[in-house]
């Protein structure tokens, strides 16, 4: 399809490439298995034997995020509740591939795919734990890092309507009338141009798809920093709308330590257009899974 989706790569490594760049820069990995995990709109992941897991970028914008994280995840270590992966491999770019790339500890753990509502209500306080300790990291020892600063107008509601409402044309073919009518129904309603700036250090992308949970449905790992920035903390805050049940936002914004009605109305926000767009991808790639998935977060988003 050639550049015709934001997501489709510059540049793909499959497994025989990721195993012989590997090996080059670290001979001592080089009788490991590689297998390749998955991929993002920005990075292939490959696993390495079993503790290992090494990114590299499909783009050229994601060269600047594989730098940035280098720096920056190291210095998080004291701030993390929840597992998640630190560099340990920073592999250079060379002539057979043009960019530079990380390897990481590996964190175990399930993508959070049709759990129950109960299971989910669990990592409640987990959830909040983390991004209050997350959100308290130093934004100057960040910028410093090289980590951009509110990059996405993460406060523009007005025009964040006008992407929402062009991505739900795409995609209404793949909804219930029961569920395009609610997400219209709730465009319509949202009346607010814009919040008051605010800044944290963000997780930047916390959706289904960067969180791991372990057997009992609890999160146990937060995954791909590579959105990592600086600007409003309801863009991490979404989760408690995607991820949570109702009745668990209450904790949840409780132990957190609070938020005002303008940053939950741009959470929610944010928690119905991350999943739209995970949903125009997984229908591109034809993962039923991964649709259902993101069609029961922004159902889940929009109710009380």
């Amino acid at each position: 399809m050639g550049g015709t989706n934001v997501w489709d790569a510059e540049w793909e490594v499959n497994e025989e490439q990721a195993r012989t760049l590997i090996g080059r820069q670290f001979p001592q990995l080089s009788s490991k298995q590689v297998k390749r995990l998955g991929w993002g709109w920005d990075n292939t992941v490959f696993l390495i034997g079993d503790e290992y897991v090494f990114r590299f970028p499909r783009r050229s914008i994601a060269v600047g995020s594989i730098r940035m994280e280098g720096k920056l995840l190291p210095k998080l270590e004291a701030y993390m509740t929840i597992p998640y992966p630190k560099p340990l491999f920073y592999g250079e770019a060379s002539d057979e591939y043009p960019a530079p790339f990380l390897g990481y500890a590996y964190v175990p753990g399930d993508f959070p795919i049709g759990l129950t509502e109960e299971r989910r209500a669990l990592s409640a306080e987990t959830l909040a734990k983390f991004l209050r300790r997350l959100h308290e990291f130093p934004v100057q020892a960040a910028l410093k890092c090289g980590v951009q600063q509110d990059h996405r107008n993460l406060t523009d509601i007005a025009s964040r309507k006008v992407k929402l409402e062009g991505f739900l044309s795409k995609v209404v073919e793949h909804l219930s009338l029961e569920e395009s009518g609610v997400i219209e129904a709730y465009i319509s309603r949202l009346q607010k141009d814009r919040v008051e700036a605010v800044n944290a250090l963000l997780h930047g992308d916390l959706h289904f798809k960067n969180m791991l949970v372990n057997e009992n449905g609890i999160v146990s790992g937060i995954i791909d920093w590579g959105d990592l920035s600086v600007g409003h903390p309801a863009c991490d805050l979404s989760v408690a709308y995607s991820f949570l049940p109702p009745y668990a936002r209450g904790v949840f914004f409780e132990t957190y330590g609070g938020a005002d009605e303008e940053t939950k109305l741009l959470a929610r926000l944010i928690a119905v257009y991350i999943p739209i767009l995970i949903l125009m991808q997984a229908v591109d790639d034809g993962n039923e899974a991964i649709a259902a998935e993101a069609k029961s977060n922004i159902m889940r988003a929009l109710s009380d």
